[in-house]
């Protein structure tokens, strides 16, 4: 029994200095119970090779033993890994796609703009030609430029009305994974980031936005390390469009639950 509790303390202590390296590294805290629960499996597997043999069995009984065990290590392997984190290849896919459609969308549009460019140039050369016979006193040929359709495509689009803008940054919440870093309606937050849900009553719409688009500009009240280090990434005005961080940060103002308290932004630049 000592040589078990002794092993049990030995994978205690391997997974507590593997969680406290974790966790001065800033590594999400799921992955720092995988590592304690790893620390701990190598535990029993020691207790396991020192455990004493099994005595001799018949034929049905030894049969009976090996089907139970890998029926109980197959049903602690598959419970175990599903109260582990979840990697979902699809949801990751859709979210790649997402940040992708808008360069492929300008891609579309520039060829758009070319062909409305070269259209109108054309009809400019028409017009010309046709003045040139009228000087001549030829006969005025009408003609009749189609118009290209681009694909069948609009050239411009609507930008969706007022309603959406909440459901877009909504999206843009999600889509840019925000809640890595803040917790938001009990939701998320790995301790980098202040918790928002009166983010609404310290920052105006425009201030968010200006936060999102340049991190250094405002620090949250008793998060000094986090911003020295530069935490939160200088990287999400070039993942949005100007549309899409305007209706992230008006969704983010529309949260002002004062029972909740949100640290207070300090103004730097």
């Amino acid at each position: 029994m000592g040589n078990i509790f002794k092993k049990l303390g030995v994978g205690l202590v391997v997974g507590g200095v593997l969680v406290g390296v974790a966790r001065s590294q800033e590594v999400p805290f799921d992955f720092q119970l995988l590592f304690l629960i790893i620390s701990l499996i190598g535990a029993v597997l020691f207790m396991l090779l020192d455990a004493p043999s099994i005595g001799a069995m018949s034929g049905g009984k030894s049969l009976v033993a090996v089907a139970v065990f890998w029926v109980l290590l197959i049903t602690v392997c598959f419970a175990g890994a599903s109260l582990l984190p979840q990697f979902d290849p699809e949801d990751e896919r859709a979210k790649i796609t997402k940040l992708l459609e808008r360069e492929r969308e300008k891609s579309e549009q520039g060829k758009t703009e070319k062909l409305l460019a070269l259209a109108k140039s054309l009809d400019e050369q028409v017009k010309k030609l046709e003045d040139r016979l009228k000087g001549v006193g030829g006969e005025a040929i009408a003609v009749v430029a189609p118009a290209p359709s681009a694909g069948g495509k609009p050239a411009a689009a609507s930008a969706g009305g007022e309603g959406d803008i909440m459901k877009v940054g909504e999206e843009q919440w999600q889509l840019q994974e925000c809640y890595n870093c803040h917790k938001l309606r009990g939701e998320g937050g790995k301790k980098r980031g202040p918790e928002l849900d009166n983010i609404g009553s310290l920052l105006t719409v425009e201030e968010i936005q200006q936060k999102i688009a340049d991190p250094k500009s405002f620090m949250a009240e008793g998060y000094d390390k986090e911003y020295a280090k530069g935490i939160m990434p200088n990287k999400f005005k070039d993942l949005m469009d100007p549309k899409e961080m305007l209706a992230l940060a008006t969704w983010l103002g529309s949260f002002k639950n004062t029972s909740v308290n949100t640290p207070k932004p300090i103004k730097k630049s």
